[in-house]
């Protein structure tokens, strides 16, 4: 008969004092039980998450248990910000509190009938919340964890939903310049680049790895041509000019490493069955090799490095072998074994040729309209390149000596035999375009037997040769005419048949024994790198070289070679 609210007093107290006469065994009966729970708790956790992560793969939602226990952690976390970081042990600690209220209101556990029970869930519930405590004080994990078991929770996915979204939207402003940070940054970017252009490449790439922003400044051609210009086949030439805008230039230093380091990757384009003297020349994406007394065309594939089998086109007309041959005006000249020159137009069937020497013609040039031709029979001639006067000799040079290369000037004014240096005089000449006459010869030193095989002018002033006597030799017309700037010596004493330059620093060479390609770099003596493409049954001359700023073509007695630098 007593009235409602003192009764439930009473109860509290002699809950109270139940509680405060339990003795130790109680306390380690609590304990096993505890650790019992926390075992089942576990194994139940990760069923949950498992069962979780199907709910959200089919777009259901999580148990609501689980929510409710996610609920009383979130309030006991705001609990603990209002009381602050100083007072949060006293009392008990507030986490527990708002737990268990929200828990004991949500269950009913305060009934008498089921204090077991109660206390079970009770400290299944307090080791929820201590989990949720540490969780707090460690926020990366809890983060993790939270992602973990509480992933099917629908307010919560959508939360993480919202900041992975932040994530994403933050990603790209991140390639904007960085607000803070070192005040050189703030900087207007023409100082910047200006600062920044004494960098060297491994400065260069580091400063790349700060941020996105970074890679993205450092990525400028302005910061990579000088560096570009002094590396190796970079696309530049020694007075600066860029050969190859279309690709950036800090891609064309990273392939300029494996060209000064050697590395590369060998392959071969084309085979032929009999022994052959190829030229070849490259235009674009096509390839031009003669083949006997055949000129085939081949149209590389994107990487560069292999050829499509079937030719773009087959341009035939001479009796014997094809000597030599260049590209010029959207037409082929060719100089043939029969003495005869041929006059090719690429994209169409039109072919003329005419008789031009008594001998074979070893080599022919073609620049500004006019033809020059070198033969056997110890002459060279002129030749106008308009089809209304093909044939008809402009100039017969009596060279006295059989000519094996010749050259025309960039400025169309003259042109440079190489001889077999079997007379009292230089092998090399110079001859003027216009009249015929001698203008210079170049050396004085030349042992005899010394002929020029491979000639090429560099610049209207400058000039490279190679031949018998093993050497490679730079002439510069502006200095001396006398003697050589510089020359490289074959270290095996082997004849070069063949050189190419990039232009700048690079200068490979092609050696009579086992197919040697040699490349130097023209501010060192040594040879920087050698590649035998033949082995020693197969030993063969490399005929001609050509080369891009990613691949090295060499072509052989039986092969097309090819050294890819770019996939090495």
């Amino acid at each position: 008969g007593q009235p409602g609210p003192l009764r439930a007093s009473r109860q509290r107290r002699a809950r109270r004092g139940r509680g405060r006469g339990r003795g130790r065994g109680d306390e380690e009966t609590a304990g096993r039980e505890g650790r019992e729970g926390k075992a089942k708790e576990e194994e139940g956790e990760g069923k949950s998450r498992r069962r979780a992560k199907r709910k959200r793969k089919r777009g259901g939602e999580g148990k609501p248990g689980r929510q409710k226990a996610k609920e009383a952690a979130g309030l006991g976390a705001e609990a603990r910000a209002k009381t602050g970081p100083g007072r949060e042990g006293e009392g008990g600690g507030s986490v527990e509190e708002g737990a268990r209220g929200v828990v004991k209101g949500d269950e009913g556990s305060a009934e008498g009938g089921k204090e077991v029970q109660g206390r079970d869930d009770g400290k299944k519930e307090e080791w929820r919340v201590r989990t949720g405590r540490r969780e707090d004080t460690r926020p990366g994990r809890a983060q993790r964890r939270e992602g973990q078991a509480w992933g099917g929770i629908a307010g919560t996915g959508a939360a993480m939903a919202a900041a992975a979204a932040e994530e994403e939207a933050a990603a790209p402003e991140s390639t904007a310049r960085p607000g803070a940070g070192p005040t050189l940054w703030r900087l207007p970017e023409e100082l910047l680049l200006l600062i920044c252009s004494y960098l060297d490449m491994r400065a260069l790439g580091r400063l790349a790895q700060v941020c996105r922003w970074l890679r993205r400044f450092t990525s400028c051609d302005l910061l990579w041509r000088r560096i570009a210009r002094a590396s190796l086949n970079s696309g530049f030439t020694r007075l600066g000019t860029d050969l190859m805008t279309s690709v950036p230039v800090k891609d064309r230093v990273k392939v300029s490493q494996n060209w000064k380091l050697g590395h590369c990757r060998e392959g071969i384009l084309l085979k032929w069955r009999c022994s052959q003297m190829p030229w070849m020349q490259l235009e674009d994406d096509s390839l031009y090799i003669s083949q006997a007394n055949f000129i085939l065309a081949y149209q590389f594939r994107p990487d560069g490095a292999s050829l499509n089998r079937r030719p773009l086109g087959v341009f035939a007309g001479h009796d014997e072998d094809v000597c030599h041959f260049v590209l010029a005006n959207s037409h082929i000249i060719s100089a043939g074994g029969d003495g005869k020159i041929g006059v090719h137009k690429i994209h169409s069937t039109f072919t003329v040729k005419y008789s031009a020497h008594e001998q074979e013609v070893n080599c022919v040039d073609c620049k500004g309209g006019i033809i020059v031709s070198g033969s056997r029979d110890r002459t060279a001639k002129v030749w106008p390149l308009a089809s209304g006067r093909l044939g008809q000799c402009l100039h017969t040079i009596q060279t006295e000596d059989r000519v094996w290369s010749i050259a025309i000037s960039p400025l169309f004014s003259s042109f440079v035999t190489g001889t077999a240096c079997c007379g009292h005089f230089s092998p090399l000449r110079i001859w003027d375009l216009n009249s015929g006459q001698l203008v210079t010869h170049l050396g004085s030193d030349f042992p005899p037997g010394a002929g020029v095989l491979d000639v090429m002018y560099e610049s209207p002033s400058t000039l490279l040769s190679c031949g018998y006597d093993t050497y490679v030799r730079y002439w510069d017309l502006r200095t001396s005419v006398r003697k050589c700037v510089m020359e490289w010596e074959e270290p095996h004493d082997s004849t070069l048949y063949c050189l190419q330059t990039d232009g700048n620093h690079l200068l490979a060479t092609g050696s009579s024994y086992y197919g040697v390609v040699r490349l130097w770099d023209r501010r060192q003596r040594a040879c920087l790198h050698a590649f035998p493409l033949t082995s020693t049954p197969l030993s063969s001359p490399v005929y001609c070289l050509r080369l891009t700023t990613k691949h090295l073509y060499a072509a052989l007695s039986y092969n097309l070679h090819v050294l890819d630098f770019q996939n090495p």
